[in-house]
């Protein structure tokens, strides 16, 4: 098989890290030459990521993680907060709103990586907090190169924080001027707020679990949570065209804490594919894969056949509208049936030769799809935000999306192994606070407004994210750590990933294989719009087979040589011992690091 690979499958015994930025791939990998294990260094990647990517994830965004302690049964810490005590359907239908708003202060949840991260660091990682946070909080302070895309992004929403969050032009525009793609840029506010952090974790003593649990409550219950507090006692515009104050209060914070659960396991045959549960979309990817069990997949020098793709864009339909029909967080998601291969088979049946326009959920156990009036109405065009703000951190309205959210993924020279996509916080989706130097994130936006359904909005749930790491065994012992950024796109370009990886490539040929992906469901962020048939594809896969698709009816949109993903992987052999990563070459961030 001739199979082009943009570089070398990274392949050693010491530790291996892949992420979207370079400079928090060689974080962790510092931290792990220092001694530390994958948990104190995927802990130092994720706030150098905040700080680095500061227009896909912040301090006031979300983490779910998926980890391995030493070949042990993996486990999810969730990392996502929660919809405020004020968040009531009510609430948002007297202010006139069917949609809640993808940014500003009405769109946040309860800040949740900060106590995720802290958490996992308490129970698994070895180091102090300031061993982990001091190269977050030196980029912040000294400087970093700021990307082209942030600076991009910057550039989208100028005249938003000019004209209506000034605190955020303040800091992303200082003089009134787009910073310069490249250049050094410091965020010195956010490395006080860490340092203050910091000094109230160490004045617990020289106990490392004792300085952790203060910095937790410093945050929940201290200087951070009473900021946030009087801050969203302000109206801000967002995109509803309109001014709001927030509903999150400290009361909310402190009420709040990261907790673990079970992780959802689907097996196929000596591979297991492992997610966290349906108050993610992370099921779907295993939806997926259980509808594709009953075909022969095939990929030809690297690439996916026209057939593969074909029924690859079909299974997601069908497992993204049950999604929409069965998600949430809710002790009642049927997610035993919908991963079952009796279920699968019965919707399997629905896939034919021609490109499907219609959503189409499924009944597991005789149950009747509910959906929100939103989709039932009928699909929805993209619209132009009337006050330039921006929900969504993929900024690209457009077929070709460009990427968001961060993700980090590590495993050590002892088993440990971890998978983490951080997001929320993004510059772009909420005002900053000025005296913390961050905003908050507007993951609340997932939810509905419609009663009596699964994602419906409710104080205290958790909305049905995106977000959507995932790890792999094989014949039951943790071997693989994946991921990407990406929103509804996650689990479909994770899909490609996994298909490519089965097919025979490495990490870094499945990684460099093109990318797909379907827009024919809705969209969970606001506006919440989709396109029937819309199938969006890196034309690397040939021409005669992007005229294929559009000979069985899908609405094929040339996404160009290489747009699509930015998948991250490590790997271990638990035969060998030896461990392996990839990253992905799009958009020239992305970096493994290891030996």
């Amino acid at each position: 098989m001739d199979v082009f690979t943009t570089r070398p499958e990274l392949v050693g015994t010491f530790g291996m890290v892949a992420s979207t930025h370079w400079l928090a791939s060689a974080s962790a990998m510092a931290v792990l030459e220092d001694g530390g294990n994958a948990f104190d260094a995927a802990v130092a990647a994720g706030f150098v990521l905040q700080v680095v990517e500061p227009h896909l994830n912040g301090p006031g965004g979300e983490v779910p993680i998926i980890f391995s302690a030493a070949g042990a049964a993996p486990r999810v810490l969730c990392g996502q907060g929660v919809a405020p005590a004020g968040a009531s359907i009510e609430h948002y239908a007297d202010l006139g709103l069917e949609l809640i708003p993808g940014s500003g202060l009405l769109a946040a949840t309860v800040p949740g990586a900060w106590d995720g991260w802290l958490t996992l660091l308490r129970d698994h990682g070895t180091k102090t907090l300031r061993e982990v946070l001091d190269k977050a909080i030196g980029y912040a302070r000294d400087g970093f190169p700021l990307v082209e895309r942030a600076v991009h992004t910057i550039g989208m929403v100028s005249d938003l924080f000019r004209d209506h969050w000034p605190t955020s032009a303040a800091q992303w525009m200082p003089d009134g001027v787009l910073p310069t793609p490249g250049g050094r840029f410091r965020n010195p506010k956010l490395a006080d707020t860490w340092e203050w952090l910091l000094a109230a974790a160490e004045a617990a003593g020289a106990d490392r679990e004792a300085q952790i649990e203060a910095a937790r409550r410093a945050w929940s219950q201290g200087f951070v949570a009473a900021q946030i507090d009087e801050f969203c006692r302000s109206e801000f515009r967002d995109d509803s065209g309109r001014d709001h104050a927030g509903v999150l209060t400290g009361a909310d914070m402190a009420s709040w804490e990261a907790s673990y659960e079970d992780a959802v396991v689907a097996d196929f045959g000596e591979w297991s594919l492992v997610k966290a549960g349906a108050w993610t979309q992370g099921p779907v990817l295993a939806q997926q894969l259980r509808l594709l069990e009953g075909y022969d997949l095939s990929y030809v020098d690297g690439k996916p056949t026209a057939e593969t793709l074909h029924l690859a864009v079909e299974a997601a339909k069908l497992a993204f509208a049950d999604r929409e029909a069965w998600y949430g967080d809710v002790p009642d998601v049927p997610l035993e049936t919908l991963l079952s291969r009796s279920y699968a088979s019965e919707r399997r049946a629905l896939i034919s030769s021609e490109a499907s326009l219609e959503l189409r959920p499924g009944s597991p156990d005789g149950r009747k799809p509910l959906l929100p009036k939103h989709i039932t109405s009928g699909p929805s065009a993209l619209v132009s935000d009337p006050t330039g703000a921006i929900g969504e951190p993929t900024v690209e309205r457009s077929g070709v999306t460009r990427g968001d959210t961060v993700h980090v993924d590590v495993v050590d020279r002892w088993g440990n192994m971890v998978s983490a996509t951080p997001s929320g916080g993004w510059l772009q989706s909420s005002p900053t606070i000025p005296s913390l130097g961050f905003c908050l994130g507007s993951r609340a936006q997932m939810f509905w407004l419609d009663e009596g359904l699964p994602n419906s909005l409710a104080p205290g749930k958790r909305p049905r994210i995106t977000l959507s790491p995932s790890m792999a065994l094989r014949d039951g012992r943790p071997a693989l750590a994946f991921g990407t950024p990406g929103g509804d796109q996650q689990d479909q370009w994770q899909l490609g990933f996994w298909l490519a990886h089965r097919a025979g490539l490495n990490l870094q040929e499945a990684i460099d294989s093109p990318m797909w992906h379907s827009n024919a469901f809705p969209s969970s962020f606001y506006p919440r719009a989709w396109t029937p048939g819309e199938l969006v594809i890196e034309n690397r896969v040939g021409a005669d087979v992007l005229e294929d698709l559009r000979s069985r009816g899908h609405q094929v949109v040339d996404a160009g040589e290489w747009t699509l993903g930015r998948m991250s992987a490590v790997a271990r052999d638990s035969a060998g011992g030896l461990l392996r990563a990839g990253a992905n070459p799009r958009g020239t961030q992305g970096y493994a690091a290891g030996r």
